[in-house]
């Protein structure tokens, strides 16, 4: 029975694993330990730092079956796949290594013994290479295989040899080949006819055993070591009786689901593009589930290429429809199995892929019938100007690849001097009309580094430590070479895990460490002209600009950022089905200990829709719910009701967070927002939320605080111990502690009328009302009275009018050293002594200004109270006068 791609897997990992290996699982596709390299390529990649020593691991051995990707930069197949029979930009690399275990005997051994018994391939098909010096390889192959001399080949140079680098671990190689047979045109490798395809390789055993030196010299390593890499779809084919890669059960099964849904068979030219459709579908789905996103730059430019041209192979196959991401399915349902992070974010990967496919579909229409206007003023064979080219990209967002594939087609060129030159002109533009949002000469900095190394690449999404290339090291405002002990400075490295400050979340803290020792603490991550600005002290050794510095975040604080912003998504969505749909947010802070939600409302959230919206949104943690991400088009997301966070600037194409489950049912999410921050994987890793306090922060906008986690268990342990000993305290039961208070509350309240009649009697001569005289022609009551307040005074003075239609009363309360006053006149006396103007006396001897009211009772204060009874003699000479 025909083994399948799948079996072909499970067995190499299993034949391994049965000779003490560790199998490992696949490393995402995004290099966490070479920032050198755009994808994992090989699948020792994962493992160099292991082969250097800078890392060790709890094994000496291992086994993995490990994604690989190679378009762009210096390993791209991209223009090959569909054309060749075993070209790829994704594949999977098989492997079992060994850190210093054993060595060529063993390594052979293994290999000889899978590939023959396991799998079954005949002997006399198989031919070997050794690297032409290694005669003790040779001699094992003989040994273990019992391989004739003929069909052990010794091949010179680079091909044989492998290296990490210029330095470093190195060793010759053994390739293990499979012959077709004599009908397959092509001879044995080092043969003028090697690149036929009757010879194919399936198996190559590097045999780790120098040290390169500087001055290359090659020392012996004190533990050598064994990669080995085998391609699964080469093998696949061998064992599978076909040619090509894309006659194996896993291609014949994707390339089948592209043939139902374009109704067009895969034969004659469209043979290719249904080749290419499968493959860069899997290259898709595996890049966006390892976090990659399609944008114009770094990683995300080379998935947005991938995409791209496989759609303008499927649009040639007259698909008018989207088509990838209804392929989605199958592929996860054949790799699924060995791959789960593909069923985790198949979602995701349809969605991004639909978004892709249908704004591609609007460009490549626009941009064609434009293209076709710009070719038609050309001659035939004509040549297109760089700078329509660039207009075509600047303006309309049609890229130059798309641009030269189509003059091809047509039997155009394109000047790409004069794309560059254009590219180079609008450079400098926007060079001379930068404006930051701080220090002008601070800013031209960031600019002039993102400029000449691009934006930094954030991967932090999935990884919390990675290595970053160091591109810029800034001290004091002004780039530098290199940073010592005791610097504090800013670096830039050319992708990062650590989260720069924006929308309204906290920048990452963490540390840093170069290969050569330096030691770095970061203290903060903010985000400026694209890149990610690493505030930080070296506290150790000299860092050097090209360093390759291994980024560490605190991952304990990420976790509580990211527990808070989840929570600040909920916390919107409660207010709004609590309060109504008008609360929307006006912004937020969310920092590791707590964070802070702005949102419009005119009065105080009442305590019982707090109490409800708390409850609420602990019952959406409780869900425990798995929050799913989406890229959407920013007016798609809008219309399907996600929110967008107050004040922040959206690409295109945006981020959609989904948390939690609608409480009422229909399968719908409880929040639903626009978001590049860091979030939970599930609602329930939030743990718990707790509002701290609720208030006014401007005319319109209030402010709720809370807290997630531990920090809402010690706030609500805080509150509960403060409960128990306020009830100790009162000498009753917690439960009956609401009760006591209220009551205190309303003794506190009856006692302090009470007092204060009894300062009032006491101040007014004992209970009859303060006692007139006579000045001038005028009954003038007047006191100073300590304690009492302010407002107290109409009611005195009001008696005093009652007592005497002809009176002018002044009464000075005094408090903390400031005193307020205010005086009555009786309406009969309004014309000769108005009540504002006997005020103004009385508050100028208390050291004050103004004062004011009605002709017939005013009022003011000083800050002298120890002038209190010259206020009152102010307005007694007045009246006397």
């Amino acid at each position: 029975m025909t083994q399948t791609v799948n079996d072909i897997r499970s067995a190499f990992l299993r034949f391994f694993e049965e000779r003490g290996h560790e199998a490992v699982p696949s490393a995402p596709l995004v290099p966490q330990n070479d920032p050198t390299l755009l994808f994992v390529n090989a699948g020792m990649v994962p493992f160099k730092n292991v082969f250097t020593g800078q890392e060790k691991r709890p094994y000496t051995r291992a086994t993995s079956a490990q994604k690989c990707v190679r378009a762009g930069g210096k390993h791209n197949d991209l223009d090959n796949v569909g054309y060749t029979a075993r070209h790829h930009t994704f594949f999977e690399m098989l492997g079992n290594f060994s850190f210093g275990d054993y060595f060529k005997e063993e390594a052979i051994k293994n290999a000889w013994s899978l590939v023959t018994d396991e799998f079954g391939l005949p002997e006399d098909r198989l031919t070997v290479t050794v690297f032409h010096t290694d005669d003790e390889a040779a001699a094992l192959w003989r040994k273990i295989a019992g391989l004739p001399d003929e069909r052990i080949i010794r091949i010179a140079g680079s091909d044989n040899f492998w290296s990490m680098g210029d330095t470093g671990p190195c060793g010759p190689c053994s390739e293990i080949f499979y012959d077709h047979g004599e009908g397959i045109p092509g001879g044995p490798p080092g043969s003028p006819d090697e690149d036929g395809d009757r010879f194919v390789e399936i198996w190559n055993l590097v045999f780790m055993q120098y040290d390169q030196q500087p001055g290359g010299e090659r020392q012996d390593l004190p533990r050598p070591s064994i990669d080995t890499g085998m391609g699964l779809e080469r093998m696949a084919t061998v064992m599978q009786g076909v040619h090509s890669n894309y006659e194996t059960d896993l291609f014949r099964t994707l390339i089948g689901a592209s043939e139902e849904l374009t109704g067009r068979a895969a034969q004659g030219g469209d043979a290719a593009a249904h080749r290419v459709i499968a493959d860069h579908l899997r290259s898709s789905s595996f890049l966006i589930a390892d976090g990659v996103t399609p944008s114009n730059e770094g990683r995300g430019y080379v998935l947005r290429r991938i995409m791209r041209r496989a759609m303008r192979y499927a649009n040639g196959l007259g698909a008018k429809d989207p088509l990838m991401h209804r392929l989605v399915p199958v592929l996860t349902e054949e790799m699924g199995g060995a791959y789960p992070e593909l069923v985790r974010a198949q979602s995701l990967i349809e969605d991004t892929l639909r978004v892709e496919e249908e704004r591609f579909s609007d460009l490549l229409t626009r941009g064609l019938k434009l293209l076709g206007e710009e070719t038609a003023k050309l001659p035939e064979g004509g040549t297109l100007p760089g700078e329509a080219a660039f207009r075509l990209y600047d303006t309309y967002g049609f890229p130059r690849d798309l641009t030269e594939d189509a003059l091809r087609r047509e039997g155009y060129r394109l000047d790409n001097e004069g794309f560059d030159a254009a590219m180079a002109e609008q450079k400098q533009r926007a060079r001379a009309n930068w404006s930051g949002s701080g220090d002008a000469a601070d800013e031209r900095v960031w600019f002039d580094i993102a400029d000449e190394h691009g934006k930094t690449e954030f991967i932090g999404y999935a990884h919390e430590k990675a290595e970053g290339r160091l591109v810029a090291l800034v001290r004091d405002g002004s780039p530098v070479e290199s940073a010592a002990e005791g610097d504090e400075i800013v670096f830039v490295t050319n992708q990062t895990p650590f989260y720069g400050e924006s929308g309204g979340q906290t920048g990452d803290t963490g540390s840093a460490r170069s290969e050569g020792g330096a030691e770095l603490t970061v203290t903060d991550t903010k985000k400026k002209a694209g890149l990610h600005l690493h505030e930080a002290r070296v506290t150790g050794g000299t860092v050097e600009l090209g360093d390759t510095l291994t980024l560490t975040v605190d991952g304990r604080r990420r976790a509580k950022i990211k527990a808070n912003h989840s929570a600040t998504h909920l916390l919107h969505a409660a207010l709004r089905r609590r309060l109504g749909d008008h609360v929307t947010q006006k912004g937020s802070f969310v920092g590791p200990d707590s964070f802070r939600f702005d949102f419009s409302k005119n009065s105080a959230v009442a305590g019982e829709d707090l109490e409800a919206v708390e409850a609420e949104v602990n019952r959406v943690i409780g869900q425990n719910a798995e929050g799913h991400i989406a890229f959407m088009a920013y007016d798609d997301a809008i219309e399907s009701g996600a929110m967008a966070l107050f004040g922040e600037k959206y690409e295109d194409e945006v981020r959609v967070l989904s948390l939690g489950h609608d409480p009422e049912g229909g399968g719908k999410p409880y929040s639903v927002e626009l978001c590049g921050g860091t979030h939970v994987n599930r609602t329930g890793d939030v743990q718990l939320f707790a509002i701290t306090s609720e208030g006014a922060v401007a005319s319109g906008i209030r402010r709720i605080e809370a807290v997630t986690g531990e920090a809402a268990r010690a706030h609500l342990k805080a509150q509960a111990n403060a409960a128990l000993a306020s009830a100790a305290a009162l000498k009753v039961k917690p439960d009956a502690l609401l009760e006591r208070v209220q009551a205190l509350a309303e003794d506190k309240k009856r006692l302090e009328k009470e007092l204060l009649a009894a300062k009032k009697k006491a101040a007014t001569g004992g209970g009859g009302g303060a006692k007139a005289e006579t000045v001038g022609d005028v009954a003038f009551t007047g006191a100073v009275l300590e304690g009492i307040p302010p407002k107290e005074l109409r009611g005195l003075i009001a008696d005093a009018k009652k007592a005497n239609p002809n009176a002018v009363a002044a009464f000075v309360s005094t408090n903390d050293g400031k005193a307020s006053v205010s005086v009555g006149v009786s309406d009969e006396l309004t014309g000769r002594f108005p009540a504002p103007e006997l005020v103004k006396l009385a508050v100028e001897a208390l050291g004050g200004k103004g004062g004011g009211g009605k002709p017939d009772l005013a009022h003011g204060g000083g800050p002298n109270a120890n002038a209190a009874q010259a206020a009152i003699d102010a307005v007694k000479t007045r009246l006397a006068s």
